[in-house]
């Protein structure tokens, strides 16, 4: 396999642009660290966080940093070898992005922060600066209490064991977002599934030849756990 560079990247007006484009491209790529081929956001190939090290770690020493990380983000961007100029900052919205943008900011509002160990750069999340933000881009104030008020804030466990039903955790442990997953079951209908070496939305992905019998076994419980309700529920109903 190999990987195409495009040479010619188009003039960056803002460095926030670049930095963005590359966050992006390192946060995609570890949620999507699939065992298998991938084209839920963009093409990958099996594990393509360990190839994007393998590309940097490639480079001799003294070699510059935008060179390697730009060699490394090509593999989510060009995986394919079709791309011959890249477009950082602003273009289209393929993937629905904003939809996310403005639920993350006006109603699942997240204060994440980054500290100066990260490999991102650190970053202090600021309630006043989020809403203002979203009233910037989306002419409405964040409702910072609302997710929490609705889904049962940090005793999440306790809420949905006294008023949830029906519900499947599923999380992949390669996905960052698994660190914020329901990890344990809360109750004989309140289900997590976890697994060792799934990433983001990878059971709900389209079944493929090469998916691993791990990853065909869970699709196959989650069926027959949502089968189950189904039948109880149609059975109730029959006994009414």
């Amino acid at each position: 396999m190999a990987l195409l560079y495009p040479l010619n990247l188009r003039t960056v007006q803002f460095i926030s642009s670049l930095s963005s484009w590359l966050q992006t491209t390192f946060i995609h790529t570890s949620m999507m660290d699939y065992q298998i081929l991938a084209n839920f956001l963009m093409n990958l190939l099996a594990y393509p966080v360990k190839e994007m090290c393998k590309i940097i770690d490639s480079f001799p020493t003294g070699a510059d940093v935008i060179d390697r990380a730009f060699a490394a983000v090509s593999v989510y961007y060009n995986y394919t070898g079709n791309q011959k100029c890249f477009h950082v900052g602003g273009g289209d919205d393929p993937h629905g992005f904003e939809g996310w943008s403005w639920q993350a900011s006006t109603e699942m509002v997240m204060p994440m922060t980054v500290s100066n160990e990260r490999m991102f750069p650190p970053y202090n999340f600021s309630y006043e600066n989020s809403s203002d933000s979203c009233l910037v881009g989306y002419g409405v104030r964040s409702r910072m209490d609302w997710i929490t008020s609705e889904y049962g804030g940090h005793k999440i466990d306790k809420v949905l064991k006294r008023f949830g039903s029906n519900i499947i955790f599923s999380n992949g442990m390669r996905d960052p977002w698994s660190g914020g997953g329901v990890l344990k079951n809360i109750s004989y209908i309140i289900i997590a599934l976890v697994t060792e070496k799934g990433g983001h939305h990878l059971d709900l992905r389209s079944a493929t030849k090469d998916d691993p019998d791990w990853l065909v076994e869970q699709r196959r419980l989650e069926v027959e756990i949502i089968h189950g309700w189904i039948d109880q529920y149609n059975k109730d109903i029959s006994q009414m």
